[in-house]
């Protein structure tokens, strides 16, 4: 942790939402994915985008303060980090979650945060991911802008884990199924269950079915917190939920995944946790702040306490480590064999 010395810190901070911007609209734009195949100068870009070239030459100067695109003769090209992740097409493209999800559902919901710190929340406002959800088209946008932001850290969770002794797992909100396909993929002898809303379901099934795995996953339509879950698993892995339900739930999932473990089954726990003196790391508060926004009631969990949760559920060998560096962190657990 820096503390702040300079006005400029925190003009920064308070300016942060005009690169959020900038960014968001460059993704709209496809700019990134354009100037991959090439420099191009701000005439040309503006040609073929059909815009005005004074607006474009702002929004690029922007750009390249922040460091996503740099200025050479030949004209502007992406920066390294923009080739690898904004555009379309690209191993680790997640250009579209940050786009739709981030720009256009989340951004907006932070204004809620306000009356939700202050116990106030907008009664008209989202307040849970099952009111946000059973609008479909809202589901629709939000998961498959997910299913991009997911794949990666189901890869390393891959790398992670080694599940090749497990035969089941359940994903309890697991969306899409993004991490469901990659762990099946990874380990040939799993089998999933995945539980989510029913408008996410209906389009999981999908991906499930063009990664060729509807013999080896299938869901279970509903809210992951009711008892719909099937028993005997190997694995459950429970991935951002716990910022996506208030804090009074979590003792009760841990009590439920501890009952439908298999002897000596594992719980793993994916989501934002910060350390254990809460001094950050900077991102994983920010995004549990930005949960707590539409999710009134939420709690933040660091290191010690979600160790302490797992234990007191029954759980043995609990770990915690960090998993995306800076962001979140993952959680392991043991139901003792019989």
């Amino acid at each position: 942790m820096t503390l702040a010395t300079e006005a400029g810190q925190i003009s920064n901070i308070a300016f942060g939402y005009m690169g959020s911007k900038a960014l968001f609209t460059a993704l709209e734009l496809e700019l990134f994915t354009i100037l991959a195949e090439g420099p191009r100068t701000t005439e040309a870009l503006a040609k073929d985008l059909k815009i005005p070239a004074d607006a474009l030459a702002t929004l690029l100067t922007a750009l390249c303060g922040l460091g996503l695109i740099a200025s050479t003769d030949e004209g502007w090209v992406n920066a390294p980090a923009s080739d690898a992740f904004l555009v379309k097409g690209a191993k680790y493209d997640f250009g579209d979650y940050l786009r739709l999800q981030v720009g256009r559902q989340m951004y907006g919901l932070m204004d809620q945060i306000e009356g939700v710190v202050r116990g106030k929340p907008d009664e008209d406002g989202t307040n849970s991911y099952a009111d946000w959800f059973s609008d479909a088209a809202e589901a629709r946008l939000y998961s498959e802008s997910q299913h991009a932001g997911s794949l990666g850290p189901a890869r390393q969770l891959a790398k992670m884990v080694d599940l090749s002794a497990a035969k089941t797992l359940l994903d309890v909100g697991g969306g899409t199924g993004a991490f469901a396909t990659t762990l099946c993929t990874r380990f040939p002898n799993l089998k999933a269950t995945v539980v989510d809303f029913p408008n996410v379901a209906a389009l999981g099934e999908r991906y499930v079915a063009e990664a060729g795995l509807s013999d080896r996953i299938r869901y279970v339509a509903g809210d992951g917190r009711d008892d719909i879950w099937p028993k005997g698993q190997d694995v459950i892995l429970m991935s951002y939920l716990l910022s996506g339900v208030p804090g009074d739930a979590h003792d009760a999932l841990f009590a439920r995944a501890h009952d439908h473990l298999a002897p000596g089954g594992t719980l793993l726990v994916h989501d934002f946790v910060v350390e254990a003196d809460r001094t950050g790391p900077t991102l994983a508060a920010l995004w549990q702040l930005q949960h707590l926004a539409f999710t009134p009631g939420g709690r933040s969990h660091c290191c010690a306490s979600l160790t302490d949760a797992l234990t007191g559920a029954g759980f043995r060998d609990v770990s915690v480590e960090s998993m995306i560096p800076d962001m979140t962190m993952l959680a392991q657990g043991r139901r003792a064999p019989q």
